[in-house]
């Protein structure tokens, strides 16, 4: 069942990983002052798949980046594990639309590359480390590959390794299937899913194809309007693993759609 309603706090037996509270922002356009998201309040649960869906310029990458502490908000305060965002950190791993490999590193140099952030590990440890997740993304047989001898697809599995080989708290993707073919998509659909629930790794995805965050996401939220605000919660309680093609995530995402028209419409009725 999709419920949809104004975000509200949740009961919940979770740990929050997150909590944003009054977030808003604003940037410096022409001399002129142009706010791109208001007065967002959001709360995130540990192991919780959460998917942000909303038209073209409505905030969903700009609030990604303020939870990836990659930029400040104008005003409201992004809280992780208790402790303020205020840059960067070990815990928040990205996924961008492009791969952002390193192109000078191999495969496995580039799944070493954010191993280095774990100090703790040892050498041994960390490329024991590499070659499991190269294994987890099913790229034995690439490890020594060169970046530019890899489909598109085959970037984005060494992008999601990559990602999760420093076993962060948070991970952050900002539309990392948009590039990929139809076939691609689906295989990485299912393999997002598995990975997620077996780590219960804490997982944000902006999107704007709503049967994508309808099949990965637990929750959907609809942004939408300029400045950004929520408008709705989607509450998705459809089995795992699910199937992207299936009649009933079809039907749940035509109802997001539906709203997210709805919304767009009304932003526009009021420009």
């Amino acid at each position: 069942m999709v419920q949809t309603a104004q975000i509200k706090e949740r009961s919940s037996t979770g740990t929050q990983r997150l909590v944003l509270s009054g977030i808003s922002k604003s940037f410096s356009v022409q001399g002129k002052q142009l706010e791109a998201l208001s007065d967002i309040n959001l709360e995130v649960l540990g192991g919780e798949f959460l998917s942000l869906v909303g038209p073209s310029g409505c905030g969903k990458s700009t609030l990604l980046n303020i939870i990836a502490g990659l930029e400040q908000p104008t005003k409201g305060s992004a809280i992780e594990d208790g402790a303020p965002i205020v840059g960067p950190g070990q815990n928040r791993m990205m996924m961008f639309q492009e791969s952002a490999l390193f192109p000078w590193l191999d495969v496995f140099g580039n799944v070493m590359f954010g191993l280095k952030l774990r100090k703790e590990l040892s050498q041994k440890e960390r490329i024991e480390r590499a070659h499991s997740f190269i294994a987890l993304v099913g790229l034995e047989r690439f490890t020594h590959a060169n970046i530019h001898e890899l489909s598109g697809g085959m970037k984005q599995r060494v992008a999601l390794a990559r990602a999760l080989a420093p076993n962060p708290r948070l991970l952050l993707m900002d539309e990392p299937f948009a590039a990929l073919d139809a076939m691609t998509r689906e295989q990485l659909y299912a393999d997002i899913q598995e990975i997620c629930q077996r780590q219960k790794k804490t997982t944000i995805l902006v999107t704007h194809n709503i049967r994508e965050a309808v099949c990965l996401g637990d929750r959907v939220l609809l942004i939408s309007g300029s400045p950004g605000v929520i408008k709705a919660e989607f509450q998705i309680d459809l089995p795992r693993p699910r199937d992207i093609s299936s009649v009933e995530l079809a039907r749940q995402a035509t109802e997001i759609t539906k709203a997210l028209k709805s919304t767009d419409k009304e932003t526009r009725s009021v420009k």
